[in-house]
């Protein structure tokens, strides 16, 4: 699974790297008023880690285990962090970051444990969700020996892999419970699906649905007909197309990943007041 990153926008405070006391040293010239900060490289440790707007905040998005981050600042048990695969920028407790490693592999089954010892019946250590990052360094029988401990070599595949179909890899998430700002197995929303799914294929993908709707894929016109893979947009929500039928999309009126008849959704969305399709995209 390749790195991608974003586009950053210096009007979109989510991927700009700056506070009330820094700013990445590439945009001193545009905030002479605060300290340049170069920034170090740093990875998450835990199995999912909050993004926050501020310390002890609103949670924007969520970091899974192995992905990596530019620390900014370090303060009062919190780092200032702008994320690498979509720039997204944030505060993650100090503590759940270590020394970024060279992974060299991911996750591409909806979850994983990593086990004290290579045996499914030993301690498991932690949980991990599709998308984490490790670094293998050696195998014993089934299993890969990890930083994190032993991983079912099946469970993995070389970073280099992409998947071949975005909405097979949501299908993974079928039944993973809803939850605002969520990108894992644990609990995820709807940018964070796409996201997901688009990332694991290697397709540049932003964080947030209003971000997708502006950056992802190629804007049909009204009547278009509808294809598997493609992205619909209503404002605040995205879904991904299964055919010309049916989608797939992490909603609060199922509270899960669920698949939706196409009319049935496009309906009950708007008679709830969220109003109409604002975007029919297609990906590359």
């Amino acid at each position: 699974m390749t790195a991608v990153r974003a586009k950053i926008s210096p009007q979109d405070r989510r991927r700009t790297p700056v506070n009330d006391r820094i700013c990445a040293s590439h945009l001193a010239a545009d905030f002479p008023e605060l300290t340049p900060a170069a920034g170090r490289a740093a990875q998450v440790a835990p199995s999912v880690s909050d993004l926050l707007r501020a310390p002890d905040g609103a949670r924007d998005r969520q970091l899974l285990c192995g992905e990596t981050v530019t620390v900014f600042e370090e303060r009062s048990g919190w780092s200032f962090v702008q994320a690498s695969k979509d720039a997204y920028v944030g505060y993650l407790l100090s503590e759940h970051l270590e020394p970024a490693l060279e992974m060299t592999h991911w996750v591409c089954t909806p979850a994983s444990h990593a086990y004290s010892r290579a045996d499914f019946k030993s301690q498991e250590r932690c949980g991990l969700s599709h998308g984490s990052r490790l670094l293998v360094d050696g195998y014993e029988g089934r299993f890969a020996a990890t930083n994190q401990g032993f991983v079912p070599a099946i469970h993995l595949a070389p970073l280099s892999h992409v998947q071949s179909d975005p909405v097979s890899v949501a299908e993974l998430f079928l039944g993973t419970p809803y939850l605002w700002g969520g990108n894992s197995r644990w609990g995820i929303d709807c940018s964070g699906l796409v996201q997901s799914a688009l990332v694991a294929s290697g397709i540049l993908c932003p964080g947030d649905s209003d971000q997708q709707e502006a950056e992802t894929g190629s804007l049909l016109p009204d009547g278009s007909a509808y294809q598997r893979g493609d992205l619909l947009f209503w404002k605040g929500h995205v879904a991904i197309l299964r055919d010309r039928e049916t989608l797939i999309h992490a909603n609060a009126h199922a509270m899960a990943v669920a698949i939706e008849p196409l009319k049935t959704a496009i309906t009950r969305i708007a008679d709830q007041g969220d109003g109409s399709v604002t975007a029919h995209k297609r990906l590359p």
